[in-house]
């Protein structure tokens, strides 16, 4: 588990903290990918990126709105340090011709990280409400990997070809 926190000690505004960080640092992430990669056709693996892009920050907004409703502006305690990486794509997961299968794939691998994260988190967790909401968060992954997958199940079999244009045409990932 990807974590500094003593997950047993945190509160619920540390909670949700926490999981819009993790939300944020998957929405970069799939942004700078997107950049990276650049938009070459209407499917390609920077339009995957998007997309995750999108929903991750979603995602990070609905959690935020709610820790807001909560505590208000009282300042965060925790850091990025403190869950980097637990559901944004590894930095060097992605190369210039990558076709759309597998930028899902990249996809469908970070979400079960964030996940695994939740899923591992619970036991050590006795706050009920905090319990309540990793559980919903965690359930809530499960339905993004169900997503992912069925885009790659949805896939035309060219998707897994990778781009035929010149990697040296681009800048280097």
């Amino acid at each position: 588990m990807s974590t500094r926190l003593d997950l047993s000690k945190i509160d619920l505004m540390d909670a949700l903290d926490l999981a819009t960080l993790i939300e944020e640092e998957a929405h970069k992430r799939y942004v700078m990918f997107a950049e990276q990669l650049g938009h070459r056709s209407e499917n390609d693996a920077a339009s995957v990126f998007s997309s995750m892009a999108e929903n991750e920050a979603k995602h990070g907004e609905q959690i935020a709105e709610r820790r807001k409703a909560l505590f208000g502006d009282t300042p965060t305690r925790v850091t990025l340090l403190d869950v980097f990486d637990v559901e944004a794509p590894e930095a060097g997961a992605i190369y210039a011709t990558m076709s759309p299968l597998q930028a899902l794939e990249v996809a469908l691998e970070s979400e079960q990280q964030a996940f695994d994260f939740y899923d591992e988190a619970l036991p050590h967790i006795s706050n009920p409400e905090i319990k309540e909401l990793f559980t919903e968060l965690r359930d809530e992954e499960t339905e993004h990997i169900r997503m992912v997958q069925e885009s790659i199940d949805r896939l035309p079999p060219e998707a897994a070809l990778e781009s035929k244009e010149d990697p040296d045409e681009y800048p280097a990932l």
